[in-house]
């Protein structure tokens, strides 16, 4: 059962301009989405840099306001409420975390990582300083780091040990969803898989359901439980994990999937002429995807819990012509 709910999500920015500044246009970072997140799971929000996937997350955890549309955590709705300083929202803020791309700029360089995983628990907690630094001691070990590494600062680090303490910092409020915006991509592969494995085995440890936000489908795929795919501030696809690597239907999502390397020789040239084949169809179809001022058309059903976007005049032969509103199948 879904735990926290994002209800036809809209975030947009205002342009302005003329000599009395007015509002003249919006960029839609964000124009209609829905999702849903399940206890212990992972799902994962896909998409090219722009598509408005961080802006989603940061939403969720209020840093950017939602326009439009509501967010549900528990039942009640949390839109805009996020780092609210009134008791009725301390648990939401407390089980709402996030890990940043950039380790080194969401960490305080002057304060050692004692200091800096400490913050969350000094604000949720009455801890005492010896329970601080015996939670601060586990929690790196549960990384792969050893507990002397809390006396040292941020930049005595490597980027991928510095991703690790973001990782355990995340875990510090004890809390239920951590939103993960691109946590690997800035790591080379060995240490990538580092970090996921971590990351894995944290979520076993402590019931966490994430947010994965990422451009890679390769990553999500070994994460994600539910998948959205997002582009130009909407989803084009939305199903299960089995539904979107098996059996995509939309063009964008078949040309994520086939822009993942083929590490196999016996395949590759294979898998380059399948890659240009992609191009080439989403290049020539793309009227049937996008609209003629080129926004993403509404999700419709395609078969259980799995949705595309398509022209809703001209639906595939296969769809159920069941339109489910604007950019969400939850």
């Amino acid at each position: 059962m879904a735990f926290l709910e994002v209800q036809d999500l809209k975030v947009h920015y205002p342009i302005r301009g003329g000599i009395l500044n007015r509002i003249q246009d919006h960029v839609k970072a964000v124009d209609g989405v829905n999702l849903s997140i399940e206890s212990g799971k992972t799902y994962g929000l896909v998409g090219e840099s722009g598509s408005g996937k961080t802006t989603i997350g940061k939403t969720i955890i209020g840093l950017e306001k939602a326009t439009a549309g509501r967010i549900i955590y528990e039942g009640d709705d949390v839109t805009n409420k996020a780092r609210s300083r009134k008791k009725k929202f301390a648990n939401y803020n407390k089980d709402i975390q996030m890990i940043f791309q950039d380790a080194t700029s969401s960490m305080n360089p002057k304060k050692r990582i004692i200091d800096v995983m400490a913050e969350p628990m000094r604000n949720y907690f009455d801890y005492t300083p010896q329970e601080i630094k015996k939670r601060v001691a586990d929690l790196l070990e549960i990384v792969g780091m050893n507990a002397e590494a809390m006396y040292k600062y941020p930049h005595e680090f490597s980027g991928g040990q510095r991703q690790r303490i973001g990782v355990a910092r995340a875990v510090a409020s004890d809390p239920k969803l951590i939103i993960a915006d691109e946590p690997t991509s800035a790591l080379d592969l060995s240490v990538q898989a580092q970090v996921l494995n971590f990351m894995r085995r944290i979520q076993k440890e402590y019931d966490l359901s994430y947010l994965f936000i990422s451009h890679d489908l390769g990553v999500v795929q070994h994460m994600s439980d539910d998948i959205a795919i997002m582009h130009r501030g909407r989803f084009v696809e939305q199903g299960s994990k089995e539904q979107i690597y098996k059996n995509p239907q939309h063009i964008y999502t078949k040309r994520l999937l086939s822009a993942i390397p083929d590490m196999n020789p016996a395949t590759r040239a294979a898998h380059k002429i399948e890659r240009q084949r992609v191009e080439a169809e989403y290049d020539a179809q793309e009227t049937s995807y996008y609209d003629p001022k080129g926004r993403v058309y509404d999700l419709q059903r395609y078969d259980d819990e799995h949705y595309v976007a398509l022209k809703p005049e001209e639906p595939n032969a296969s769809l159920q012509n069941e339109n489910v509103g604007t950019g969400g199948g939850n």
